[in-house]
């Protein structure tokens, strides 16, 4: 496994397992807001950091978790 997670599988294991943040429905609705927000300071850090497309990723993630928490 890299460093930056590639997969939804990897990064899953990245926020639950390293991490050991569950991915609860509060939680991942928290984020998913926070990810679109574009005036949210942690986010634009994030763009600077990692860039647009893996934000974009990101956020994919975030959507995929809560749509098996709803499925």
């Amino acid at each position: 496994m890299s460093f930056v997670p590639t997969t939804y599988e990897e990064w899953e294991h990245c926020i639950t397992v390293k991490c050991d943040i569950p991915l609860t429905p509060a939680y991942v609705a928290e984020r998913i807001e926070a990810l679109q927000n574009t005036n949210d300071f942690h986010t634009q850090k994030f763009v600077e950091q990692w860039g647009q497309a893996h934000l974009d990723q990101t956020l994919a993630w975030f959507q995929q978790a809560e749509a098996k928490l709803t499925a």
